[in-house]
């Protein structure tokens, strides 16, 4: 039992918000999960959300290009960043979804290779990464 290690925490798959609505809206929102058209409230509120993202798609795809932004889940590892540092290379982090630093990225490493970095959505990394580029993080 002394010899097991675990590999990696489980990093999760969505982010939590909180949002404020009015309640005629929270009532109405009850009473279409009541009449079984949603299983609950945050199913219709995820639906919600991507029809509208749906409707104002072109304008989300021509921003990505005009910003050169990825979209979806981008993972940085300790190769990616060796090789950037190795090439002399700075790296300019632009990402609409997730982005993911490696927990076996270091500081140091990370202060060589990323110049900064523009997340809309979430980066996921360390604690001691995050201090470490707390000024190139917009």
């Amino acid at each position: 039992m002394g010899n097991v290690t675990q590999l990696r925490e489980k990093q999760p798959e969505s982010e939590k918000i909180t949002i404020n609505l009015g309640f005629v809206d929270l009532g109405r929102i009850d009473l279409l999960v009541q009449e079984g058209f949603y299983s609950n409230r945050s199913d219709l509120i995820r639906t919600a959300i991507r029809n509208q993202l749906e409707s104002h798609g072109e304008v989300v795809r021509k921003s990505l290009e005009r910003h050169t932004m990825e979209l979806g889940l981008r993972d940085y590892t300790v190769s990616d960043l060796e090789a950037l540092r190795d090439a002399g290379e700075m790296l300019h982090v632009k990402v609409v979804g997730l982005a993911r630093i490696d927990p076996d990225v270091t500081p140091e490493l990370a202060l060589q290779t990323i110049g900064s970095i523009t997340v809309l959505g979430a980066l996921q990394a360390s604690a001691d990464i995050k201090k470490a580029l707390g000024d190139r993080i917009k």
